[in-house]
């Protein structure tokens, strides 16, 4: 299906601040729970690690299937808005409730309290779905601009890691000014929540959908099911597809384990902040030169060398594991092989969108797009289950003040081992991504029948 638009029309400095603070926005709930829930869950709440790793799991891959579901309903929607800013507005509120609502677990029974978890826990995910989801698509419904959808994205992702770094830094301390305890998470969390709601809103207003088919009712003959069928021939989609899933599994692993090991093996749990600043912020600064490196190396090959270096800085913890300063710099090396990592996330998908188009010959931004939230979510869920699946094989329990050797021994495991095999499998499948080498002979070819 071809479209026609004011597809490459420069988009305005304004408009890619609002789009970018929209993963700000995101970031103030998803980074919490990345970072912080097990371990709230755990050391505040005192649920077991296992029981909550299972619901991590659990809620998180069921609620990915339900990424494709919300990826049809954005192609669907068509109102005065748009397809994808209509749903940043109506679901702006909810999900800032609900991120709040995760937190307030109420003091009910452990039994009663597992229930509750799974309830809040799979209704927020639930509207993180339909919020994220059009969101994503956002990006290719702006432009079809190659290079400002890169730099979108890049706007996107500077912004996600502003909101990492907000929440790692100011969460304890904020809970710690509230008087600690739950309380203090709660207050923390609507804080958090309010000012997400209120960058939602600026997405909306500022950014503007230019990108229309040429036949709005040729694109609402397009069943689900036909849709789903263009998946299988877009071998390239199906590749970025796994490497979400496992990128988002390396990223559950690093975000929860920091906090036990700050905890227990440095006996800093305020230091979570400081690692996280340690890593984030030499991606911020990396983002700046990706422009340059996927222009002379391309976002395949700049992924393998990034996975590489991360490599070395997961071994660079080895030289002496209790040392602040030696897992200071291997946060900042790992940090360093993170930005092609992470600043590739999301440009990955535009491109196998228009590679799908061009094999298929028709467009789903939607459903390709949900597939990396579903894939995000699944490899979250496996990352985040692990490290708690793992702490409680190693005996960990939140209420001791002294471990046992072998919860400290999966301490390492999820901290330092576990991301060295994520790394090796981010490495294997790029090998086979080869989109990089011709994709401007698609974008040409798409261009020729956008004309006829």
């Amino acid at each position: 299906m071809n479209t026609h638009t004011k597809g490459n029309e420069k988009i305005s400095f304004k408009e890619k601040m609002g789009f970018g603070f929209g993963d700000l926005a995101v970031n103030f709930s998803w980074a919490s729970l990345g970072m912080f829930i097990v371990y709230f869950y755990t050391d505040v709440i005192g649920l077991g690690a296992g029981i909550v790793g299972t619901i991590m799991l659990f809620s998180r891959v069921l609620d990915g299937f339900s990424d494709i579901a919300m990826g049809a309903v954005v192609d669907k929607t068509n109102t005065k808005y748009g397809k994808a800013r209509p749903w940043i507005l109506w679901l702006a509120i909810p999900f800032s409730v609900l991120t709040v609502a995760l937190f307030a677990v109420p003091d009910i029974s452990y039994t009663w309290k597992i229930v509750y978890v799974i309830v809040s826990y799979n209704l927020l995910v639930l509207s993180f779905t339909s919020v994220v989801i059009p969101y994503g698509t956002l990006n290719t419904l702006i432009t079809q601009d190659k290079p400002q959808r890169e730099v979108l994205n890049l706007y996107r992702m500077f912004f996600a890691q502003i909101g990492v770094l907000i929440v790692t830094n100011l969460t304890m301390p904020l809970v710690d000014q509230f008087g600690g305890g739950q309380s203090g998470w709660v207050l923390t969390y609507a804080i958090f929540a309010t000012i997400a709601a209120l960058l939602f809103f600026t997405t909306f207003k500022t950014t503007k959908e230019r990108v229309k088919p040429v036949k709005v009712e040729q694109n609402k003959k397009i069943k689900l099911k036909d849709s789903l069928k263009t998946l299988s021939k877009n071998k390239y989609w199906v590749i970025v597809f796994g490497y979400f899933i496992v990128f988002s599994i390396g990223d559950g692993l690093r975000q929860g384990s920091t906090v036990y090991y700050a905890d227990n093996i440095l006996d800093m749990p305020g230091l979570v902040g400081a690692l996280t600043i340690a890593f984030t912020v030499p991606v911020i600064v990396g983002f700046f030169a990706l422009p340059v490196i996927f222009s002379k190396f391309g976002k395949r090959n700049a992924i393998i060398a990034g996975s590489f270096i991360s490599i070395l800085g997961c071994l660079f913890v080895l030289i002496e594991p209790g040392s602040v300063w030696v897992v200071v710099i291997s946060q900042i090396i790992r940090g360093i092989g993170s930005v092609p990592l992470i600043g590739a996330l999301w440009a990955l998908l535009p491109d196998t969108i228009e590679y799908g188009e061009w094999k298929t010959g028709i467009r789903n931004e939607g459903v390709l797009y949900s597939g990396g939230s579903m894939g995000q979510k699944i490899g979250i869920g496996i990352g985040t289950a692990s490290v708690g699946w793992v702490l409680a094989i190693g005996g960990y329990n939140g209420v001791l003040d002294v471990q046992p050797d072998s919860a400290i021994d999966s301490i390492y495991a999820v901290f330092v081992y576990l991301p060295i095999v994520v790394y090796l499998l981010q490495i294997i499948l790029m090998y086979f991504y080869k989109l990089d080498k011709f994709y401007h002979k698609v974008a040409s070819d798409l261009e020729v029948r956008k004309q006829s």
